[in-house]
């Protein structure tokens, strides 16, 4: 598999999404149909900041070698925020399917990015070098 595709499409998604929720989160609440106060608007702020910082992690080590043993943490890390966020996403979803769209949109991204994370993370990088060679 070729991480840096992966971690360059995901430092591009949660870079992108950390600036928009860290920028515009009263427009992003509004078109989440959630209540805006001030409360709301901090925690936008923060999870724009959570996001973006793990964006620039995966923008910096897009070029390693990621799986197996290697660059275990940020592999670790990447596939645990998907899964958890992926779940929660998941049971919401199940739970009131008349949610907006854009959330099953984001829903479908988490599961992606879990399944590419879940790959990277259990599966031992050098073995495809070496089936190639």
């Amino acid at each position: 598999m070729n991480t840096k595709i992966v971690m360059t499409s995901s430092a591009l998604t949660l870079g992108t999404s950390g600036i928009i929720l860290t920028f515009i989160p009263e427009t992003i609440l509004n078109l989440l149909t959630i209540n805006s106060n001030e409360a709301a608007l901090f925690m936008m702020q923060i999870i724009g900041a959570l996001f973006f910082a793990f964006g620039m992690l995966n923008w910096m080590t897009k070029a390693s070698v990621i799986g197996g043993i290697y660059n275990r943490p940020i592999a670790v890390a990447n596939f645990t925020h998907f899964l958890i966020a992926g779940l929660a996403l998941t049971k919401g979803l199940i739970a009131n399917p008349k949610l907006p769209f854009i959330i099953w949109v984001i829903g479908g991204f988490y599961f992606i990015f879990m399944i590419l994370f879940g790959l990277i993370l259990f599966r031992h990088p050098i073995t495809e070098t070496k089936l190639k060679s």
